[in-house]
Order: C-alpha cells, then structure tokens, then sequence
C-alpha cells in the first residue's frame, strides 16, 4: 500500500519547482479550457455543479459560484479575497451580483492581465482588483477581509495549514472562509490506485489532497469556530463526465499533436489528468466538497 499524507509533494516533478509549475500549467492550458470549458460569460476554470436549476454545462459553472456565495452570506458591499482566482470569473461574478468589492489573486501574471481585461469588459472593473501574489503570504494588512473565497485552488498549496493560517489572519472578526476542492477520501492506495491518484497529481500540478477532516481539524487548530463540509461529489460528477468525454474524443488528436511535437508536457499532463479524474470520484478515492468557516 502506498500512502499520501499532508505537507509532501507527490508530484514526479521537483517540489521547488512547485509555484513554477502551477503558473506553467495555467499559462499553457489556458486554450484547452478557453476551447472545450469555459465561455466569456462564466469565465470558469473549475467543475460545474449541477442541481434542479441547472441547464447547460455553463449554468452549472456559474451554479458553483451561487452555492458558496449563499453558503458564506455574501452581502453587498463586502470585502472578498479571492484566493486563486484565475481569469477572473468569480471575482467578476461576485461584483456583477452581490455588488462585492473583491480582491482577486494568483501567481501568474497573464492571469492578472486576463482578469482585468475581463473586468473592464463586464464593466465591474471599479469594483475588482487583480494582483500577482501567493495566497498563503499575502501581502495585506491583518482583519483586511470579510470572506476569503477559494474554488479549487487550495489543492495547489503544499501546506494546506499555511493557508488556513493566513486566511485567519486576513478575516475581520466574524468573517468567513469558504471553499470548495476535491479532498482524499482515504490515505492508503494500491499500487493501481496510486498510478490514478498520481497522474491527476502531476497533470493539475497538485503536491498532495487533504482529507476533510483534516482540513476541518487544521480550520479548529488556527481558531475557525461554526466549521461546516458538505460533501457534494455527486453534484460535479455530471461535470466530471463530459471532462472525461472531452478528453475520449479528442484523444486521436492528442496523439497526433504530441507527435508532430505541438503539445507541451503540461498540456499533455492535462489531457491525461481530463480523462481520468472521473474515476478518483466515481472509485472513492476523492471526494468534492464545500467548507464554510467562521473567524
């Protein structure tokens, strides 16, 4: 049995070259998300969620915002760290409808330029800011926040609790976090479990996956009161699936591309993770979920 456990880098790749190797894979994939996920509108780098209300695969990305803004009370005028925040869609959203004024963040410079571009375009660009920086050291002033707000991109952090830590200390008192991400259901794997765990791993540049109760337990250590996780793993599965299509019918071009040497080794890494992370959920091997916490 082979066993994965917090704070290590289980990726095949150097751990130094960790923050490197997010900003690469985000820079060089940006086009397969842009072709096959996303659209102007949603502007989503994540999953979708998919329930009574949802249509299309864009309502159930944009449903996956509505979900965390109800379940962290996201009211007008507050202050959100958008921890993570890509191309700017959250952030974008989260200023369109619960008039926020939000502070988005990530560590590639492309992604900020994209974001504000964005922004202006979707006219809320008084209302957002974009910068370049690491959301387990930010560089802003203690209790500057009322929500911190992260949709899979807590996964990329090498210690989860560095980033608990310091969105404590970036929350006013009575501010929340919420979050939702894929969580290790368990810690031990057969070798054939691993080869599955691992080349999502190293395709999304993800060092390790903490267990909800871990992450819960790490949100009580730092001071987190009112700590809530709904599992909702069978409201992204639909999500999961046509990734997982995607990846099946554009496999022969894949290959082709790979061997006229016009995909590089992270948009590969992609494709490979696209289709397999469906079986880490339909396999128990991971789970998808929201955390909501109170400072």
């Amino acid at each position: 049995m082979i066993s994965l456990r917090p704070g290590q880098d289980y990726r095949s790749k150097s751990p130094q070259r960790l923050q490197d190797d997010i900003v690469r894979y985000y820079d060089e994939c940006y086009w397969d998300y842009r072709t096959s996920w996303l659209n102007g509108e949603n502007l989503a780098i994540h999953y979708g969620y998919w329930d009574e209300r949802t249509r299309n695969h864009s309502d159930s990305l944009l449903n996956l915002n509505r979900v965390l803004a109800e379940t962290a009370r996201i009211r007008s005028g507050e202050r959100v760290l958008d921890a993570g925040c890509g191309i700017g869609g959250s952030s974008i959203w989260l200023a369109r409808h619960h008039q926020a004024r939000v502070t988005g963040i990530t560590l590639s410079q492309p992604q900020v330029i994209q974001a504000r571009n964005n922004a202006e375009r979707h006219g809320v660009d008084a209302r957002v800011d974009f910068q370049q920086a690491d959301f387990c050291a930010a560089p802003f002033a203690d209790a500057s926040f009322d929500v911190i707000w992260g949709i899979e991109s807590i996964c990329h952090a090498l210690d989860k609790r560095a980033f608990v830590r310091e969105a404590y200390r970036l929350l006013r008192g009575g501010g929340r976090l919420v979050c939702s991400d894929g969580y290790a259901k368990r810690r031990l794997f057969t070798e054939a479990e691993w080869r599955l765990v691992r080349t999502c791993l190293d395709g999304w540049e993800i060092p390790n996956l903490a267990t909800p109760e871990e992450f819960s337990a790490d949100l009580a250590t730092s001071g987190f009161q009112d700590i809530r996780f709904a599992e909702v793993t069978a409201n992204i599965l639909p999500s999961a699936r046509r990734l997982r299509r995607i990846a099946l019918f554009t496999y022969p071009m894949q290959q082709i591309m790979v061997w006229l040497r016009l995909r590089t080794p992270a948009q590969s890494g992609n494709f490979y993770t696209a289709l397999n992370q469906y079986r880490i959920f339909s396999e128990g091997l991971a789970c998808y979920g929201v955390f909501c916490a109170v400072k």
